[in-house]
C-alpha cells in the first residue's frame, strides 16, 4: 500500500492489521469498527500532505456513494466504475505469454461460489482481477497504484507452487474482447513499449499517476528485491511482457489493423473467484481518469496479513500461521474436488498413442539475410496505346479492317478461316447488340450490362470464342470461359456447374456445331448437366443473330474498375473457383506483355496453347488484338495427330514469336526425322508458358540441341511463370545478346524438403536442375514469405511462395469473401514487424525464391505440394523421377498421377500410372520396385501405394491430361480397379502407435468413452415433470379427453373464427364440437361403411370460414372412428 511504502511499519503494527482483518473476516467486529481501529493504528505512521494525496487516505465517496457501492458488491455484480477493454486486454495479452505450469490444487470456495475455470489463460495475478462477490472481507476504501505492485510482483514471480485457489479469475465481459478491444490492446502494447525502450523517463512520467510517481523513488529498493521491473506501473509491466516475448510486436498486416499476431485470448464467462481466506492479497481498489477514459488497475477483493508467516497444509494450500483451526476446518470442509473443464474431455489421446517424428537436428536451416522486395521496370507510357481493349479493336477494325486477326487450322493443317479486324469488329457490334436486346422480351431483357454469361467453345474454334469474347466486352457483360460438356457425367462438371450457379449464370454461347455436338434428350432438348444452372443455349454465328440499327452503337468507355471477365481454376481438392480480372488490370497486363516481349504491329505469332484461358488467352486474344497482331491457332487434335505442326506453321508463316509448352516441345522431339523443309530462324521468342515445372528445362536443353542446327538460338527460349490469381508474374526477355548465359543452379533435394537452398553439384542424384523465369514483370513488385502461417518474408536461401503487388492481377475469387482475402490481399511483413508496402500483395500459388540479379527461380507449386513427416516434397518431381524408371515407355503415353491420402495424421504418397496394354504382370512389379527404389534414394521419402491401371480408363481434363482430383476420387472410393497394386505401408508409416504401456493415470478423454461403453449419460437436460392429477389418469386418447371436457367444462370456447375486420364471427365450445363430431362419425360409420384403422383425407381450403368444419371433421376421426388422416389444404 502506498502509505506502508511512504513510512514502512513496525512488526508489532503489521502483526495487529492482520489480527484486525482476521476478526472482521470471522465477524468479529463490523466494518466499520475496523476502519476506526486500523486508522488509529496507522495514524503515526502515514503522512499528511496536502491536495490530491492528502484526500487519497480517506473514503474517496460520501457515505450515500458508499452505500450503493456496498450493495452493488454484495450483489454479486460488476462495478462498471473500474472496467476498462483497452487494459483487460493488454493485461491478458501478458498472461498469455506468461508460461505458467497447471497446477490441480483443490480451490477453497465458499458455499454461494461458482466453479471456476482453471485453465492458465482464465488466470489473472492479485490486483488485477475484478471485484470478488464476497463483501464481508473487502475495503470500501479506494487503493493507491502502488497497492496493485507486490501482488503483481508476488504473483509473476511464484508461478510454479501458487495454485488456482491463489490466483483470480478474468471477469472481462465478453462483448469487450468482441469488439475489438484486442487490436486497441495490441496498438497499447506496441506503443508502451516502444515508448519504453527509447524514452524510459519520458515514457514514466506520461504513462502513471502522479500519487505513482511520487512514490516510485521510496518503494524501489523494496520493488528490487521481488522482480525486475516492479519499479514500473502495471500498464508499462504490460507493455514490456508483450516486448520481452519474440515476435509479439509484429503488427498484422493481413488485415492491415495493428493487431497482435497471436491469436486474441478467448473471452472468459463472468465467473468471479471465490476469495481465499487461506492467503492474503490487498483489499483495494483504485480507478483514474486519464484522457478522458476509465483506466486504471483493479484489486482484487481479498485479505492480506502484512508480513505474517506462511506455511503449507497437507494438501499443499499456503495458508497464514495466524488463521485460527476453526476457520481452517471451514475450509477443509468446504473444499470440494475440482472438476476438470469441458474441453479437456475432448483432448485427443490419439496423438498421444502415436509415435511423435522428431525434427533431425541435422537439418538445413536458412542462413541468409531477409530478402527484399523486387521491383520490375517502370511500365512505359507509350502515346498510342488505346484507353481500353475495346478501343484497339475499334482502331484497327476501322483503319486495318483487311489486316488478319486470327487463323484457324483444321485437322490436317490447312487454314481453315481467317479471321480479319474488320470482321472481327464487326460481328462482334451484332453479337452484343443481339445479347442486351434479343434474349428475352421487349419489356424485360434476359442479360443486362454487368451480368454473367458462359462462353462454352471447343478447342478447335478460336474464331468464334474471340468473337464471342469481345462481344462480351462491347457489351458490358462478364464472360466465363468454360470447357464443352461432352458428357453428363464429365470429370470436374459439376463444380464447373457450381461456378456457374453462384456466378448467376444464365445464358451460354456456343456455335452452331458446338450446339449440335452436345448430349440431348429423346426430344431434341439439351439435358441439364449434373450440379449446372438451368441455361438458354445461345449461337452466335452470324446467321442466326439479327442486324443492329444503324443508330445503334456500343458504349466505349476507358478501362476502369468493372469486371471484365472470369477465367475459372481447379484447386488440388478440385473445387472450381472463378478469379475475376477488372478492366484496367486487363489492360495494363496487356501493356506490361508487350513491353516485356517487344511485341510490334503485324507481328506473327503461333500458339499452341488452350486460348480460352492462362497465357493462351493473355497472348492470343488480347495482347494480339492491342498490338494488331496475326495469330495463327494450331489446335489440340492437330497435336495430336502432327506434333510437328507448330513448327511447320512457324516456317510456314515466318512467325517471330510462338507460345508453346514444354510438352509440346517433347513431343516435337519424338516425331522428329531429319525434315529439311524446317527452319526457326525467324523465331526471335519462344515462350515456354510451363517454365514454372522445373523439370521444363530438360525439354528446353533437349530442344536446343536439335534444333540449333535449324536455326534456333539460346536466347530466344523464353520461360515464364503465371498464376490465374496473378497473371503473368515474371517473364524472360527476349535479347539479341546471347553473351549473357540464362540462369540455372544445382540444387540438393533434401535441402529443398526443407525449403531451404543449398546449391550441390549434377554429379549427385538427389539433386533438381532449375532455370530462371526471368525478371519481374514491369510495373510489379515482387517478395517471397512463408507459405504458411503469418507472411513473413523469407531469407535469401529460403523457399517461399512468390506474392505480387502490381494492378495487372485478379481481384477476387468471384462470391468466396475469406478465400479473397487469404489470397489477394495478403501484407507481408519484414521481422521487424514493418510492411513491405502499403499496398495489398496477392499470392500466386508457386514456391521459389530470388536469385542474383532479381532473377526469379520457381521450384514448385503449393497445390502439387506434399507434407510428409515434416519434409516437403513436389508431385510434379516424384513424377518425373517415376517416368525417368527404365523402361522409359512403360507409362502409357507418360500418362502418371501423384497425390497424397492421409494416413495415421500424415500425408502419405500415392503413384498411380496407366501401364502400355502390351505389359506383362512380371514387367509391372520389376518397374514399380524399380520407382520405388528410386524415389526412396532421390527424395528419401516412401511410397505408400503403387498402382497400375488399365490404359485409357484415368479421369482426362479437357486437353487429354489426367484429372487429378477425380484420381484420387477413383482411388478413396476403390474404384480405380487396378491391374497391379505394390503396397509398401512398412516403409512410409512411421508413426505407428506406441506399445502399449500402462497408463500413470485416466485422462478426461478415457473416463469420456468409458462411460460411453458403459451406457452412461455424459450430460442430459429434463423438462420439469408434469405432475398429472388423477382426474387425467384414465384417459388415454383426445377422444376421451374431448368427451371428459364436454361434460364437465361444455361452455369452455375452443375456437374463435375472426371476420375480415378482426371481429368475431363464431366461435365453438367443447359441447358443440363434440356433438358436430358424433354427428359427423356416425355419418361415416353408416354410409361411407369405413372401419377403425381406415386412412381419410380432408381436403380444405385454408379460408377462415372453413376451419371450424375442418376442425369438427377433423375430430370426429378421433371421437368414435380412432382412424388416422391426412389433412390437405
Amino acid at each position: 500500500m502506498a502509505e506502508r511504502e511512504a513510512s514502512p511499519l513496525p512488526l508489532e503494527v503489521r502483526a495487529r492489521l492482520a489480527e484486525l482483518e482476521l476478526e472482521l473476516s470471522e465477524g468479529d467486529i463490523t466494518q466499520k469498527g475496523y476502519e476506526k481501529k486500523r486508522s488509529k493504528l496507522i495514524r503515526a505512521y502515514v503522512p499528511h500532505p496536502g491536495g490530491m494525496e492528502g484526500m487519497s487516505h480517506r473514503p474517496p465517496f460520501g457515505p450515500p456513494s458508499a452505500a450503493r457501492f456496498h450493495r452493488r458488491r454484495s450483489s454479486g455484480t460488476r462495478d462498471e466504475r473500474y472496467r476498462s477493454d483497452v487494459h483487460s486486454e493488454a493485461v491478458q495479452a501478458v498472461l498469455a505469454r506468461h508460461v505458467e505450469s497447471k497446477v490441480a490444487v483443490p480451490m477453497p470456495s465458499k458455499r454461494r461460489s461458482l466453479v471456476v475455470q482453471t485453465s492458465m489463460d482464465a488466470y489473472t495475478p492479485p490486483g488485477l482481477s475484478p471485484l470478488c462477490s464476497d463483501s464481508s472481507s473487502g475495503s470500501e476504501e479506494e487503493a493507491e497504484p502502488g497497492d496493485d505492485m507486490p501482488g503483481m510482483e508476488h504473483w509473476m514471480g511464484r508461478p510454479a507452487h501458487l495454485g488456482p485457489a491463489h490466483l483470480g479469475s478474468t471477469s472481462s465481459s465478453s462483448s469487450s474482447t468482441q469488439s475489438g478491444g484486442s487490436g486497441n490492446a495490441g496498438r497499447l502494447a506496441d506503443s508502451l513499449a516502444h515508448t519504453h525502450l527509447s524514452h524510459p523517463h519520458l515514457a514514466h512520467t506520461h504513462l502513471t499517476h502522479p500519487h505513482l510517481s511520487q512514490s516510485h523513488h521510496a518503494s524501489t529498493h523494496h520493488s528490487q528485491t521481488h522482480h525486475g521491473i516492479s519499479h514500473l506501473s502495471l500498464k508499462r509491466k504490460a507493455a514490456l511482457g508483450v516486448a520481452e516475448n519474440g515476435g509479439s510486436l509484429r503488427r498484422s498486416c493481413e488485415f492491415g489493423s495493428d493487431m497482435l499476431w497471436p491469436p486474441p485470448l478467448e473471452s472468459d464467462e463472468n465467473h468471479s473467484a471465490p476469495p481465499d481466506v487461506s492467503g492474503y492479497s490487498s483489499d483495494s481498489s483504485h480507478s483514474h481518469p486519464h484522457s478522458e477514459r476509465h483506466i486504471g488497475t483493479i484489486a482484487r477483493n481479498t485479505q492480506k496479513y502484512g508480513n505474517a508467516e506462511r506455511m503449507e497444509t497437507g494438501d499443499g494450500v499456503p495458508v497464514s500461521s495466524r488463521v485460527s483451526a476453526k476457520i481452517q476446518q471451514l475450509v477443509n470442509t468446504l473444499k470440494q474436488p475440482r472438476r476438470p473443464p469441458l474441453r479437456e474431455f475432448f483432448v485427443d489421446d490419439f496423438e498421444e498413442l502415436l509415435e511423435v517424428q522428431q525434427p533431425d537436428p541435422k537439418q538445413p536451416r536458412p542462413e541468409g539475410a531477409e530478402m527484399l522486395a523486387v521491383r520490375g521496370e517502370a511500365l512505359g507510357v507509350v502515346t498510342n496505346w488505346p484507353p481500353s481493349l475495346e478501343a484497339a479493336l475499334q482502331r484497327w477494325g476501322t483503319i486495318s479492317p483487311k489486316a488478319p486477326c486470327l487463323t484457324s487450322l483444321d485437322t490436317t493443317g490447312k487454314p481453315l478461316y481467317v479471321l480479319t479486324y474488320g470482321k472481327l469488329w464487326s460481328r462482334s457490334i451484332k453479337l452484343a447488340y443481339n445479347i442486351l436486346h434479343k434474349l428475352g422480351s421487349k419489356q424485360e431483357a434476359m442479360v443486362r450490362p454487368g451480368d454473367r454469361v458462359a462462353l462454352v467453345f471447343p478447342n478447335n474454334d478460336p474464331v468464334a470464342f474471340m468473337v464471342a469474347f469481345y462481344g462480351c466486352l462491347l457489351a458490358e457483360v462478364v464472360p466465363v470461359p468454360i470447357e464443352v460438356p461432352l458428357t453428363r457425367k464429365d470429370a470436374g462438371s459439376q463444380q464447373i456447374g457450381f461456378l456457374l450457379g453462384s456466378c448467376g449464370v444464365t445464358v451460354a454461347l456456343t456455335s452452331d456445331a458446338c450446339h449440335k455436338g452436345l448430349p440431348k434428350s429423346a426430344t431434341g432438348e439439351i439435358p441439364q448437366f449434373r450440379g449446372w444452372p438451368k441455361l438458354l443455349w445461345f449461337v452466335t454465328e452470324s446467321k442466326h443473330l439479327s442486324k443492329p440499327p444503324r443508330d445503334w452503337f456500343p458504349h466505349i468507355k476507358d478501362a476502369n474498375n468493372d469486371t471484365a471477365y472470369i477465367e475459372y481454376k481447379t484447386c488440388k481438392d478440385g473445387s472450381v473457383l472463378g478469379v475475376t480480372v477488372m478492366r484496367i488490370a486487363l489492360l495494363t497486363h496487356c501493356q506490361a506483355l508487350t513491353q516485356a516481349c517487344g511485341y510490334t504491329e503485324a507481328e506473327t505469332i503461333v500458339n499452341v496453347l488452350d486460348f480460352k484461358k492462362d497465357v493462351g488467352l493473355w497472348h492470343g486474344i488480347l495482347t494480339s488484338v492491342m498490338n494488331m497482331m496475326h495469330v495463327i491457332s494450331v489446335p489440340y487434335s492437330l497435336m495430336k495427330v502432327n506434333p510437328l505442326s507448330w513448327i511447320q506453321k512457324v516456317y510456314l508463316f515466318k512467325a517471330k514469336v510462338a507460345c508453346v509448352k514444354s510438352r509440346d516441345m517433347h513431343w516435337a522431339l519424338v516425331a522428329h526425322r531429319e525434315q529439311k523443309d524446317i527452319s526457326l530462324s525467324s523465331l526471335r521468342m519462344l515462350l515456354v508458358a510451363d517454365g514454372s515445372n522445373p523439370w521444363s528445362i530438360s525439354s528446353c536443353d533437349a530442344f536446343l540441341n536439335v534444333f540449333q542446327s535449324k536455326g534456333l538460338r539460346s536466347e530466344v527460349i523464353c520461360p515464364c511463370a503465371s498464376s490465374p490469381e496473378a497473371l503473368t508474374v515474371a517473364i524472360r526477355r527476349p535479347v539479341e545478346d546471347c553473351s549473357q548465359p540464362p540462369g540455372r543452379g544445382v540444387l540438393s533435394m533434401q535441402g529443398l524438403s526443407y525449403c531451404v537452398v543449398r546449391v550441390d553439384t549434377e554429379e549427385r542424384l538427389s539433386v533438381l536442375t532449375v532455370q530462371d523465369v526471368g525478371t519481374v514483370m514491369p510495373g510489379a513488385l515482387v517478395c517471397v514469405v512463408r507459405p504458411e502461417g503469418v507472411p513473413l518474408l523469407c531469407k535469401t536461401d529460403e523457399i517461399g511462395e512468390l506474392c505480387v503487388c502490381s494492378v495487372a492481377t485478379g481481384t477476387s475469387y468471384y462470391g468466396l469473401t475469406g478465400m479473397t482475402k487469404n489470397t489477394f490481399e495478403v501484407f507481408p511483413v519484414s521481422a521487424s514487424g514493418g510492411l513491405v508496402s502499403e499496398y495489398a500483395f496477392v499470392r500466386t500459388g508457386l514456391l521459389g525464391f530470388v536469385g542474383p540479379g532479381g532473377l526469379v527461380f520457381i521450384s514448385g507449386k503449393m497445390d502439387g505440394l506434399i507434407t510428409v513427416s515434416g519434409r516437403r516434397h513436389n508431385a510434379d518431381d516424384i513424377v518425373a523421377t517415376a517416368l525417368a524408371v527404365e523402361p522409359m515407355k512403360f507409362v502409357y503415353r507418360g500418362r502418371i498421377a501423384v497425390f497424397s491420402v492421409t494416413v495415421l495424421r500424415d500425408e502419405r504418397i500415392v503413384v498411380v500410372a496407366e501401364q502400355r496394354p502390351d505389359s506383362t504382370e512380371e514387367d509391372s512389379f520389376q518397374w514399380m520396385s524399380r520407382v520405388l527404389q528410386a524415389i526412396d534414394s532421390i527424395h528419401g521419402v516412401g511410397v505408400f501405394c503403387l498402382a497400375l491401371v488399365p490404359a485409357n480408363t484415368l479421369p482426362k481434363t479437357p486437353l487429354g491430361g489426367i484429372h487429378l482430383s477425380e484420381t484420387k476420387q477413383l482411388y478413396l472410393e476403390g474404384g480405380l480397379h487396378p491391374c497391379n497394386v505394390l503396397m509398401c505401408p512398412h516403409t512410409c508409416v512411421t508413426n505407428l502407435p506406441k506399445p502399449r504401456q500402462k497408463q500413470p493415470e485416466i485422462g478426461p478423454a478415457s473416463v469420456m468413452v468409458g462411460n460411453l461403453v458403459s451406457g452412461k449419460r455424459i450430460a442430459m437436460a429434463s423438462g420439469r415433470d408434469l405432475g398429472q392429477s388423477d382426474d387425467n389418469d384414465q384417459f388415454l386418447f383426445l377422444s376421451e379427453v374431448l368427451q371428459w371436457r364436454s361434460q364437465t367444462t361444455p361452455d369452455h370456447i375452443l375456437y374463435t373464427l375472426l371476420s375480415s375486420r378482426g371481429a368475431v364471427s363464431s366461435s365453438l365450445t367443447c359441447l358443440q364440437l363434440h356433438k358436430r363430431a358424433e354427428r359427423v362419425a356416425a355419418l361415416l360409420l353408416e354410409r361411407g361403411g369405413l372401419q377403425e384403422g381406415d386412412h381419410v383425407a380432408l381436403v380444405y381450403p385454408p379460408a377462415p370460414k372453413f376451419g371450424k368444419s375442418a376442425a369438427c371433421r377433423t375430430w370426429n376421426l378421433l371421437v368414435k372412428g380412432k382412424m388416422s388422416s391426412a389433412v390437405v389444404f
